[in-house]
């Protein structure tokens, strides 16, 4: 259950540490506005709210391998905060975070607690 455990949480982290590239680095690129559904000017008028939204979710895959080194409370902590964030953003910007977001990380918080 430990193993299940640690390797949902890291994928969590995964998805966040690449969400960071995507808004800091990519947030210009065909393919992030593609996945953004962002026109080419709109992208260009928020890339620094992107590149702040990153940084944002680089802190939270920060906090899930903190967890992973060894802070079960960490994890447990920011694992509740993805899936806040995610409950957010599913309800102010599109519900397909609930899939990308909420769901990965609510999956990774029941195992965790499972595993004690």
């Amino acid at each position: 259950m430990l193993i299940v455990a640690d390797v949902l949480v890291a994928l969590v982290a995964l998805i966040h540490a690449y969400i960071l590239v995507m808004e800091m680095f990519l947030w210009n690129t065909p393919r992030t506005r593609a996945a953004f559904g962002l026109t080419e000017e709109f992208a260009e008028q928020t890339k620094a709210l992107a590149a702040n939204q990153g940084l944002y979710n680089g802190f939270l895959a920060a906090g899930l391998i903190w967890g992973l080194i060894g802070s079960r409370p960490a994890e447990i902590f920011f694992l509740i905060c993805v899936i806040v964030a995610g409950v957010y953003g599913a309800l102010t910007a599109t519900k397909r975070i609930l899939f990308v977001q909420v769901l990965p990380g609510a999956l990774a918080l029941l195992f965790v607690l499972l595993a004690g």
